[in-house]
């Protein structure tokens, strides 16, 4: 058995799970502590089909808490960001497009130092190990206690970000009180392209010490229910990482929601390639499923007003869910929800608010709370809200798809019970046996991965060869997080020349996911 947990801003679901065959699933109020919600949820899963904590074997978890803690700039870890690359990138410094209560947030420090490459690994600038010492002397002065160090080219040469890391650690260790300090590098963290992947570092440097925190208090959670088994957490991309790389890899947590709806959507569907619609009770996210996997943006990405470029699911988000406010004269919908308060605020549980499943509830979709307490509204003025949504989700639908080819909806999560059984433009909305808690068992089946994104200048009469490599690398990658050998497949594979490059300089992305090896 292993349990699949998914904490979103208003609902943490969990499923207890054999196999890919749901055992028992449950819905409960997120807590403001989180941990508490994943305690109760677990006791609920229990009370619905009894187990012991040696029947589980893993614990997956989906979880809100890092890109709320960006977003609402608190419990950031002072944080000072340092580039390898003079002379060169003096023109745009770290944190050149940051909002400036982020900035303010992470008592920033920005430092420019030598080193960096070119696309082909010839150096720009040697390292200068008495620049970088004076550079972190400054750090410790500043109660700095995480660094992001990044390189021009480093997914190319990550050589001089290593050594960096290690005069860092050093002059911090015999600062005043040995001091510890926490070391995010960018060629681990992003993609080809300096600003973006440095921004990602930054970020993932900011939440080192909440991460630390989060992961001591879900392990306590589960230990707490008996539960010794491993806990892993879902990545961006629809892949697991255990509590060591969650610890100094926070930021791939990032989009884990949506992608767990996803992934659960495709296995509690049938469907591989679809578009997906869940609608929790903060926001509805929509994405495509391409092979099962959560389609990739293409380009960058902005979190909490700031351009990365790690994995991300293509997502498409809209201020609607069970949750949301609904306005008595327009009968719009959203953005405004009351999240987790729903179950005090919401007019059928004995509030003053009226929201999304108020309507839900008058129109005979769903039968929760008080339904005398929402007697009183119109049914036309209930149908407006109605259309109003369906209408408004079929657009959000309509700009995802690349083509105009049909394509099969599947409506998922808690609030999907909003959607009607026919969407405008796309016709039969799927949902599928345990819709709303598809993100849970999408967390709960989610598989290992590793990617490697990389230039490599390609001889002419060794193209394959190449190419191989750089696909054995992302396998291994695969395995050494914890995947079984044998059911590791490459699952995507990119290759772009550059051009503007000499030495037939390619861009190769690959990407390698196998199951989970239990019990590793």
């Amino acid at each position: 058995m292993h349990i699949g947990i998914d904490v979103g801003g208003t609902n943490t679901d969990a499923v207890l799970m054999e196999g890919v065959t749901t055992l028992a699933g449950v819905k409960h109020s997120t807590t403001p502590d989180v941990t508490t919600g994943i305690v109760r949820a677990i006791e609920d899963l229990r009370a619905q089909h009894h187990f012991t904590g040696a029947q589980v074997q893993a614990v997956m978890i989906g979880t809100t808490h890092f890109i709320n803690a960006l977003v609402e700039a608190q419990r950031l870890a002072p944080t000072a960001a340092l580039r390898l690359g003079l002379p060169a990138t003096k023109s745009l410094p770290p944190l050149i497009d940051w909002p400036q209560p982020l900035v303010e947030a992470l008592s920033a420090r920005t430092y420019l130092a030598h080193g960096g490459y070119e696309f082909d690994g010839r150096p720009i600038s040697p390292l200068d190990p008495d620049e970088l010492r004076a550079h972190a002397r400054d750090m410790a002065a500043h109660g700095i206690r995480s660094v992001a160090i990044s390189s021009v080219f480093s997914p190319v040469n990550h050589d001089l970000e290593d050594q960096a890391a290690a005069i860092v650690r050093d002059e911090f260790a015999t600062a005043d009180g040995g001091a510890e300090v926490a070391v995010s590098l960018s060629h681990e963290i992003g993609r080809i392209g300096l600003l973006e992947r440095e921004n990602a570092t930054i970020i993932n440097a900011a939440l080192r010490e909440l991460a630390g925190e989060i992961v001591d208090g879900l392990t306590s959670a589960a230990r707490a229910q008996g539960i010794e088994a491993p806990i892993y957490l879902s990545q961006n991309d629809g892949t697991l990482m255990d509590e060591d790389f969650v610890r100094s890899y926070p930021v791939a947590t990032f989009a884990s929601g949506p992608t767990n709806s996803m992934r659960g959507a495709a296995v509690t569907s049938g469907l591989t390639t679809c578009a997906v619609v869940d609608v929790g009770g903060t926001t509805t996210d929509i994405g495509l499923l391409v092979g099962g996997f959560p389609r990739e943006t293409a380009g960058e990405v902005k979190v909490a007003g700031v351009r990365t470029n790690f994995r991300m699911p293509d997502v498409l988000s809209i201020g609607i869910g069970g949750g949301s406010l609904v306005d008595l004269e327009t009968a719009e919908v959203g953005p405004g929800s009351v999240g987790y308060r729903l179950t005090t605020e919401a007019l059928v549980f004995g509030g003053s608010t009226l929201t999304a499943t108020d309507i839900a509830v008058a129109a005979g979709r769903a039968d929760i709370g008080d339904a005398s307490r929402v007697a009183h509204l119109d049914p036309a003025f209930v149908q407006r809200v109605l259309d109003r949504i369906a209408e408004r989700v079929s657009e959000a639908v309509d700009r995802m798809r690349t083509s105009p080819d049909p394509i099969p909806v599947v409506a998922v999560g808690g609030g999907s019970i909003l959607l009607p059984d026919e969407l405008p433009l796309f016709g039969a909305a799927h949902r599928p046996e345990n819709y709303s808690v598809a993100n849970a068992i999408g967390a709960s089946i989610a598989q290992v991965g590793g990617e490697i994104d990389k230039v490599v200048a390609i001889e002419p009469s060794r193209r394959e060869e190449s190419i191989a490599a750089v696909k054995q690398e992302a396998v291994e990658k695969a395995i050494a997080a914890g995947a079984r050998p044998e059911s590791v497949d490459v699952v995507d594979f990119d290759e772009v020349p550059i051009p503007y490059l000499p030495g037939n300089a390619t861009r190769i992305r690959v990407k390698a996911v196998g199951d989970l090896e239990m019990g590793r």
